[in-house]
């Protein structure tokens, strides 16, 4: 077909289309002057809505009719123009007859029609943007093409990851303990450059097929905290395992010289095993670093048990509570209770580790009173459930506040604050 008569075929269409419009006004104007006043408002609606019903019609006829006429190589060309034109159309026929209903409304009607012909045109733009992205999601085979590359590349992502996972474990089971660390902070690190990169691509990925006006900030604040938390989480779980190594080495670390407290540490975990129980206590040590303070490290079934012979002993007598606070080591959480013997002359360190999950434990505070406001700071800051304590409540910040602060992995409620 040629280029005159493709231009012929357009000329006839706009004059049909604009006879049709000029037959409908027409139209409206002689029925609402023969009709009273009250019902020249159904019958203005009636002839828009018979007009927008015609254009549409007509729209549709075009180009169902173009889309015969050309090839499938310029089918999805000739649809989007068709699109085009008719989003096009249907805007100036609304405008237009938005204009003429306020030209022959008096003035205190105006407002209120232009509002009406605004949202009336508002909705029928995206209820016609709305139908035509479905034709064209069922017509063409593009659309599902997407869906398709899309699962692709999550399915080659999930098994690139997976073989990553699977090498690293080799990688580690072969090498001796010493490269185990390097090996990995690397595969750590690679992961972390592979999160963030797979996350850029997906924001670009997202930006180039939605128009900027279409933007959601719901889903941008939402996509910012899933990165901060990701990266939040990657960076505790790193620096956890190489914290915990140290300071377990440094603890259990012990120099050739006997300590002076060595005999006295040996004394209470007698006492201990020789009252509760032989499995009461996981470890013991002196603590080098600070003091060379007699440490013992509880059973968690047993914490309690420890904790109230030490108290009532009558050769122990460890009657004042200096310190107590919990620790987040991304493995696990730990308490820490400092306690002080008159009649000894002689401190001693009371340590139980807990399920980082469901850290709970009972509370010190029918023992010592002194426990009362730091098991609620604890509570309050690392969410360690101290049971059967009187009041446990927070102390610092409010009861609506979100997460717990001294927690490694804690992510601001809001991360704009």
């Amino acid at each position: 077909m040629s280029e005159k008569e493709d231009l012929a075929k357009q000329k006839a269409e706009a004059a049909a289309k604009a006879k049709a419009v000029a037959l409908a006004r027409k139209q409206a104007k002689e029925e609402a002057a023969e009709k009273p006043e009250s019902e020249i408002d159904i019958a203005k609606q009636k002839a828009a809505a018979a007009a927008k019903a015609k254009a549409a019609a007509l729209a549709k006829k075009q180009a169902k009719a173009e889309a015969a006429e050309n090839p499938e190589g310029e089918m999805d060309i000739a649809k989007q123009k068709a699109a085009a034109a008719a989003k096009a159309k249907a805007a100036a026929l609304a405008k237009k007859q938005a204009k003429a209903e306020t030209a022959e409304n008096p003035e205190g009607e105006m407002d209120i029609a232009k509002q009406k012909a605004e949202a009336a045109a508002k909705a029928k733009a995206a209820a016609l943007a709305r139908k035509q992205a479905k034709a064209e999601a069922a017509e063409n085979p593009e659309g599902e093409m997407d869906i398709a590359k899309q699962k692709a590349e999550a399915a080659a992502k999930a098994k690139a990851a997976a073989l990553a996972r699977k090498q690293a474990k080799e990688e580690t089971a072969e090498k001796p303990e010493s490269e185990m660390d390097i090996a990995k902070q690397k595969a750590e690190a690679a992961a972390k450059v592979k999160a963030a990169a797979l996350a850029r691509k997906q924001a670009k990925a997202e930006a180039a097929e939605k128009p900027e006006g279409d933007m959601d900030a719901a889903k941008q604040k939402a996509a910012a905290k899933a990165k901060a938390a990701a990266a939040a989480k990657a960076k505790a779980a790193a620096a956890a395992k190489n914290r915990t190594a140290v300071q377990e080495s440094e603890e259990v670390d012990t120099p050739s010289e006997i300590s002076p407290n060595q005999s006295k540490l040996d004394q209470i975990v007698s006492a201990i095993e020789s009252h509760v129980g032989q499995g009461a206590l996981l470890e013991n040590y002196i603590n080098r670093l600070s003091k060379d303070v007699p440490t013992l490290v509880a059973n968690p079934d047993t914490y309690f048990s420890i904790a109230k012979f030490l108290r009532y002993d009558e050769q122990l007598d460890f009657s004042y509570l200096s310190e107590l606070h919990g620790t987040d080591f991304e493995s696990h959480m730990e308490i820490y209770v400092h306690l002080h013997s008159f009649k000894m002359n002689q401190s001693v360190a009371l340590k139980v580790k807990l399920d980082r999950d469901t850290p709970v434990i009972p509370s010190l505070v029918p023992l010592w009173s002194g426990a009362n406001w730091p098991e609620c700071e604890a509570y309050d800051l690392l969410g360690i459930n101290f049971y059967e304590h009187p009041d446990l409540k927070r102390i610092l910040l409010g009861e609506d506040w979100k997460g717990y602060p001294l927690r490694k992995d804690y992510e601001p409620y809001d991360v704009e604050v």
